[in-house]
């Protein structure tokens, strides 16, 4: 069974950072590129960053590029995301999807 959990969000303040883990199995994640997503309260779901396989393509949204990090370790099957200068815009759900499987999401909330 693909399982993918998304771990590491809560209330920061404007400008703070956060570090998302994502800890995934059933599936040959080291083969696999992996993305972040993230859901803000209200709307639909919005990509955010992809890294392939080996780590080193990354892929982000304009609007977080220079602000976030996407790296992994494949020999301990995690994913993250590193998040500096966190804005009130970043607030919302943050997923990780691999092997086409989203998994369950963790809240990050940033306040003005």
């Amino acid at each position: 069974e693909v399982q993918l959990q998304a771990s590491g969000g809560g209330l920061v303040q404007y400008g703070g950072s956060l570090r998302l883990t994502c800890k995934a199995s059933g599936f040959a994640f080291s083969y696999s590129p992996l993305t972040w997503f993230r859901q803000a309260p209200g709307k639909g779901f919005e990509w955010v960053s992809t890294i392939d396989a080996s780590g080193d393509w990354t892929s982000y949204l304009g609007s977080v590029r220079d602000r976030f990090t996407i790296s992994r370790d494949n020999a301990q099957n995690l994913l993250y995301l590193q998040m500096n200068n966190l804005k009130p815009e970043d607030t919302a759900m943050y997923y990780c999807q691999g092997n086409d499987t989203r998994g369950r999401g963790t809240l990050v909330t940033v306040s003005s």
